[in-house]
This record gives C-alpha cells, structure tokens and sequence, in this order.
C-alpha cells in the first residue's frame, strides 16, 4: 500500500504539473488570439475571459491524456535512473504489478476526460458559440477604439475617433473615409463630425450612426471638383461585422444527448470521438510503461523523444480518420476503434517485449549448456 501510495502520487503530481504548462501555452497562444481580435475591433474586451473560461474544458480533455503521459515517463524514468525502480523489483514489485498501480490512476483521469468530453467540453463549446454569435450582431460602433483608424464592415471604410463614452453610446470627434465606384470610376467620401450617436432607425429597424455638426467631402481623386456638404445630422448606416467561430466546428456544441441514437454521420463521428478520448488515456498509459525503463547511465530523457513522436502519432491518426468518418470514406465501424486497437496492441507489445528477451537468452543459455 505505501508502493502503491507512493507510486500514484509521483505520477499524478507530475501530471498537474506537466498539465499545467501545456494549458499555459495552449491558452496562452489562444488568448493571444482574441486579443488580436480585440484589438482589431472585432470581439469586445469583456468578453475575452469569457470565451477562455467556456473553451478551458475543450482543452483540458486533450491536455490531460498528453500530460499524463509524459508524467508517466518522467516519474518512472527518474525511479529507473535513480535506482529506485531496482528496489522496487527486488521487494517483488514485478512489471506487471506495476502496469495493475499505473492503471489505477489511468482509470481515474479516463473517467475524468469523459465526463469533460461528453457534457463539460459541448457546454463550454455552446457558450462560446453564443458568445460569438452576439458578438457577430455588434455593430462596429460596439467595438470601435479611440485613437486608432479602424475598418467599418468591409476594407472601403475607415473610421477614427478621438473619444467614447464609458457606455459606448457616443463618439466624440469622428472621421470617416469611404471608398467605392460610381460610373466606373473611382469615388471617396470623407466625414468629418463633431459628435456621433447610435440609434435604430425607426421605419428600417436598422442601426445607424447619427452624425452631427459636420462636412461631407466627395469626389475623384485628382480631380478638383469635390462637392463639399455641410450638415447638422448625417445618418450611417452601420454594418455587423462578419466573425467567424474560430477553433472549433459546429459539431462540437452538440449535447451528447443529442448524439445518441443519431442517424448521420458527422452525429455519430462526434459521439464516437468523444467516447475515444477516455479510452486514449487508458492505451497511452500501457504505452508510457516500457517507454519510461531506461539505464541509468542513459538518463531518463534517452526515450522521451520516440515516446512523443508515438503519442502524436496515434493523436494525429485519430484526428486525420475523424474527417474521412464523417465524409464518409471510412467505414465508422470499426472507426476510432481500429486505431486504438492498433496501439493497444504495439503497447501489449512493448510490455512484453522485455519477458520475449529474457525467454530467448534462457534458451540460448540452455542450448550452450546441452552442447
């Protein structure tokens, strides 16, 4: 039991700790994302941690398995360097016992990734959806800073502010410049205000920016004939700008309740996908064991690089089969099975590869003593 105590709290505390800097640069690198959104306009600050916190269970639920993984062969690599493991063997602790110890917390962190992959990770998915979806309503008036030019709706219209209200429902000092065609010649329009307000139009039920106090130039560029109008209100129409859901598809906010009993593919792929994510933590479990048996000599780094390049490969055959299943170019039985059937079975082999060398020396050894 003190083994077994010991054993399990090397590999989860490691797990946390691995986990914790992979979810740091996976977040990290998406926030970076939306900030740039942000900055362009195109998402409202207050929503960026929002958005981070629903999409923190879609990345827990592929961060876990990595990260238990590499625990794995950390913990167990520095047992074998540091002659721990050596011990161990000699108080009767033999390989398959510690394959039984290291399945204890697979288990656990596999029940973990589904309850995250088949309720937490679809809710979090539908709230960002949702988000965003507000956010592709804004008007540009919404998300438009001070001090910066900024395109409104499409690259032929640019707008500039020196000030907003704390409620965003006035723009102090405003410039817009306009591009286009007319007659097949190319016409700009600049606005220039002392104020701007939005306001719904009452017969289109559309936003507008009310403009006050300004001038209107048009014309040709290098032309001189510029028609100049004064006005006291102007109204600009304000377009929503077109935001696109980013990492993740559609499929991803659907309920798993809505999943089961399906009748088409992209459904039934999904369902299937989120079912193989406990199960991949499970396999690479049985993978990490004899990755993680090094010499001490060696370090316990010496089979860190083959054992990652084996994960991604088994993640990244998992990912590519997704989309021939729901095009339906691979049959979905076995589907993900298949793969982790593969795996499991390069597993099953590794572990016992260690026994298939030892039978092969006995032999030999008794061969040599019967010549």
């Amino acid at each position: 039991m003190i083994i077994f105590r010991y054993l399990n709290r090397e590999i989860l505390v490691t797990t946390l700790a691995v986990s914790s800097v992979l979810l740091l640069i996976f977040m990290s690198g998406r926030f970076v994302k939306y900030l740039a959104d942000a900055a362009a306009g195109e998402l409202a600050v207050d929503v960026l941690f929002s958005i981070m916190g629903y999409r923190l269970p879609g990345f827990l639920e592929l961060i876990i398995p990595l990260g238990f993984f590499i625990a794995i062969l950390l913990a167990y690599g520095r047992l074998y360097t540091d002659s721990e493991m050596v011990v161990l063997s000699a108080c009767g602790i033999s390989q398959a016992q510690l394959v039984v110890i290291t399945l204890i917390p697979a288990v656990m962190l596999s029940v973990l990734v589904g309850f995250l992959s088949l309720w937490v990770s679809p809710t979090g998915a539908r709230a960002t959806e949702t988000i965003l979806a507000e956010q592709r309503t804004r008007s540009e008036f919404d998300t438009i800073q001070p001090g910066r030019f900024q395109a409104l709706g499409d690259s032929n219209s640019m707008a500039y502010i020196t000030e907003v209200s704390d409620d965003r429902t006035r723009l102090q000092t405003l410039f817009v410049a306009q591009g286009g065609r007319e007659a097949g010649a190319e016409r700009h329009s600049v606005l220039v205000a002392d104020y701007a307000e939005q306001a719904m139009h009452p017969e289109y039920e559309q936003r507008y920016l009310y403009l006050h106090n300004g001038r209107r130039y048009e014309g040709q560029p290098g032309a001189a004939d510029y028609e100049v109008t004064e006005f006291e209100t102007f109204a600009q129409h304000m377009k929503p700008p077109n935001i696109e859901a980013s990492m993740r598809g559609q499929s991803d906010t659907w309920s798993t309740a809505e999943l089961i009993g399906a009748e088409d593919l992209e459904r039934r792929t999904t369902l299937q996908w989120r079912l193989s994510l406990p199960v991949l933590v499970l396999v690479v479990a049985l993978m990490a064991v004899p990755f993680s048996r090094t010499d001490p000599r060696r370090g316990r780094y010496a089979k860190m690089l083959p054992a990652i390049v084996l994960y991604m490969l088994y993640l990244g055959t998992l990912s590519g089969l997704r989309g021939a299943l729901e095009s339906g170019s691979f049959p979905l039985m076995p589907g993900f099975w298949l793969v982790h059937g593969v795996f499991l079975a390069i597993a099953l082999l590794m572990l016992s590869w260690q026994n298939l060398k030892l039978g092969r020396q006995k032999r030999r050894s008794r061969r040599a003593a019967h010549a």
